[in-house]
């Protein structure tokens, strides 16, 4: 195995993230670096961290040693570029529902001639020693998700877009697309499972298979389904639970 193919392989399978929602650059430092794989600062849904600037928490990530990654609001290569140049090694693009869909997005992670970025990552506290282009296309990922029926009916074409390197599923948005309940749609194993079809298609085109779990239950499932790169907990969650749990055992004692 080369090099290349063995550094293919090591992005085929990322393992455990963090969610991030808090906007703290101390507490995302430090639940980050307490053993997940990488962490994502979601500015879609992550309450405080949507529309703000979250160079601070990006940093905060890699200090804690681990990839940094965005879920950004929406398919928009300003969006894209803005979290790219704020030092993120990658980005999730929700609600991709189609080929044209998913090579925008790859096309807006990407600098000419490949794609349609434009050079200037000057936000990143790394901007002294910013990556040539070609070597920043090299390491960069982009995740897209496929959240809906029609996504999902595509997902065979969209994780063979050149540019795509891994799919990332929702899977509360396509449990409602779906018309099915989400712990019904994690927990089926069956051959024609939705999720399943989504692993074989990754698979097929030796593409990442990610997915928000959001539990360590869900975790479990995700990961027996063939999903390489998942979303275990949010950091909220994680903290007022464990806050929860000390309480509960300080108080017993």
């Amino acid at each position: 195995m080369t090099g290349t193919d063995q550094d293919a392989g090591a992005r085929r399978d990322l393992g455990t993230g963090l969610w991030v929602g808090c906007t703290d650059s101390r507490v995302v430092r430090a639940t980050a670096g307490a053993g997940f794989d990488w962490a994502c600062v979601d500015e879609q849904h992550g309450g405080a961290a949507g529309g703000r600037d979250n160079t601070d928490l990006i940093s905060a990530v890699r200090a804690a040693g681990v990839p940094a990654f965005v879920r950004v609001a929406w398919n928009r290569p300003e969006l894209i570029g803005r979290a790219l140049d704020s030092g993120a090694d990658g980005v999730v693009v929700p609600m991709v529902d189609g080929v044209e869909q998913a090579r925008a997005a790859a096309a807006a992670a990407r600098y000419a001639p490949r794609g349609t970025r434009s050079f200037g990552p000057v936000r990143s506290v790394d901007a002294v020693a910013v990556a040539a282009p070609e070597r920043a296309d090299a390491e960069v990922l982009c995740l897209v998700m496929v959240e809906t029926a029609r996504g999902l009916a595509a997902v065979d074409d969209i994780a063979a877009v050149d540019g795509v390197d891994g799919v990332f599923v929702g899977p509360f948005d396509l449990s409602l697309a779906l018309g099915l309940d989400v712990a019904a749609l994690v927990a089926d194993g069956g051959a024609d499972a939705p999720l399943r079809r989504v692993v074989r298609a990754c698979r097929a085109n030796g593409v990442l298979a990610g997915a928000y779990a959001g539990s360590v239950e869900r975790a479990a499932l995700l990961r027996a389904s063939g999903f390489t790169m998942i979303a275990a907990v949010d950091d909220l969650t994680m903290i007022a639970r464990s806050a929860g749990e000390a309480a509960a055992a300080a108080k017993a004692r």
